[in-house]
């Protein structure tokens, strides 16, 4: 009799536990604010989901939030990231709060990414509503691959661009050895890794003012690094 309680307990839990994780509240929200959305999927690289956030939901100097930062992913099952960090996603594409910003990330495999129809879609509307949409490393990918930057000026990772251009022929895909970081009307893209940083506050300063991008880098210690030798 015990031993079919405790079964019976257990199930229960787990019940409770899975619809908790379905329907969890969302971190706090102000309809007021520019929203940020950080598109995340399996294998999407640390860095590129976090220096946007890291970024973004800096407040200003009085304490007051500028921005709404959420992660967007297919499902609401959670993200493992390339190097282990598991992320829940605030929102699913179905969800998704209408977004000021589309940042778009990378992975190391991106075959099955630029092949999913859905993921591809979701770039494309989004898009539509978007002011800025940002791509980091082979996130150039899925842009390429969408086909709403047609014309534009892109860059990728380090010796991606060659390949890039092959595949999407309508960009304008830039010499990764040689740029970081460029802007082509409302598209930006960067190298990815840590330059993910540079993409994330030269639109930060265009979104805000100069002297907010300098307290933010103050914020996070970034003098230290320039001057670390």
């Amino acid at each position: 009799m015990k031993k079919t309680s405790l079964l019976i307990l257990t199930i229960f839990c787990g019940l409770i536990s899975c619809q908790d994780h379905k329907n969890r509240p969302s971190k706090s929200f102000n309809n007021e604010l520019p929203t940020i959305g950080l598109l995340i999927f399996e294998g999407v690289l640390m860095t590129e989901v976090t220096a946007p956030m890291d970024v973004f939901s800096k407040p200003d100097q009085d304490g007051t939030p500028l921005f709404n930062v959420v992660t967007i992913a297919q499902t609401p099952e959670p993200i493992t990231t390339e190097e282990g960090l598991t992320i829940i996603p605030d929102y699913t594409f179905a969800t998704a709060p209408s977004l000021n910003v589309l940042f778009v990330p990378s992975a190391y495999d991106m075959w099955s990414m630029v092949r999913n129809q859905t993921l591809l879609e979701f770039i494309r509307a989004k898009n539509e509503e978007t002011t800025y949409t940002v791509s980091n490393c082979a996130g150039a990918q899925l842009i390429g691959a969408s086909g709403i930057a047609n014309g534009k000026k892109i860059v990728t990772w380090i010796g991606g661009g060659e390949q890039l251009q092959k595949d999407y022929p309508k960009l304008l895909v830039q010499n990764d050895s040689l740029v970081t970081y460029i802007e082509d009307g409302k598209f930006s893209s960067s190298n990815g890794n840590l330059a993910t940083y540079v993409s994330s506050l030269e639109l930060l300063e265009k979104m805000t003012t100069q002297e907010h991008r300098h307290f933010v880098e103050s914020y996070l210690y970034l003098n230290r690094l320039k001057m670390w030798e």
